[in-house]
């Protein structure tokens, strides 16, 4: 192993510096692809989200493993989590905190005996609208407001769901793109455990339709 220990010598600032940089973004920050456009218009396809994995909790490098918790997620965040029940990391919206009544009735938020109020919104550049025209909306309910998008498509509502309430330790997520996401309406609430961190604003952006030319205009956009 001789040649092991001469290759460290060598390289021990280099390694050192590598080692660094993955502890810091298992346990602090990093930035993750978005490959679907379940969250649009929020987060489009392409978009590089930066993640603050110290949002909620300081976690033992490279594992789920709390060791000291900051904060729970917030009604409105937009959280990243490795879900169990999907097989894969997930982008989705808070929607319901534990304890909350959620229901969907027509596309229509309903919060704890509060529906949702919506603006019409003018939304460009979504690749999707050319097979699958939608419509756009400003979400309200509370303080909080986002954008969401409805399939012109989908015109059965098979969506709806509840009234439910959420339990102690679990979440109900949605994507903003209403008609086109795999959420808590598929796969249930979402335990607290399995939320790593907060998506907090765009990093960069490469459009996967038009031979990944960047779109200059979403670097650096904040999230809500």
């Amino acid at each position: 192993m001789q040649w092991l220990a001469t290759l460290f010598r060598r390289n021990k600032g280099f390694i050192v510096f590598m080692l660094g940089m993955l502890v810091f973004r298992s346990a602090v920050a990093d930035w993750n692809v978005v490959p679907t456009g379940s969250m649009q218009p929020t987060i489009r396809i392409g978009d590089r989200i930066l993640v603050d994995k110290a949002a909620y909790d300081i976690r033992l490098p490279f594992t789920h493993l709390s060791l000291w918790r900051l904060a729970n997620p917030g009604r409105g965040d937009i959280v990243v989590l490795d879900s169990a029940v999907a097989g894969e990391r997930l982008v989705k919206r808070v929607i319901g905190i534990p304890g909350d009544t959620v229901a969907l009735r027509h596309n229509q938020l309903y919060v704890n005996g509060q529906y949702a109020s919506y603006r019409p919104a003018r939304v460009e550049g979504i690749r999707d609208d050319r097979e699958d025209p939608a419509l756009y909306a400003t979400e309200t309910i509370g303080p909080l407001h986002h954008a969401v998008r409805w399939s012109l498509a989908a015109q059965g509502h098979s969506s709806d769901f509840g009234p439910v309430t959420v339990p102690a330790g679990q979440y109900l997520l949605l994507g903003d793109n209403r008609d086109n996401s795999a959420d808590s309406r598929y796969f249930g609430f979402f335990p607290r455990t399995e939320i790593t961190g907060r998506a907090t604003r765009v990093v960069a952006s490469f459009d996967p339709g038009d031979h990944y030319l960047p779109r200059s205009d979403r670097w650096g956009v904040a999230l809500q």
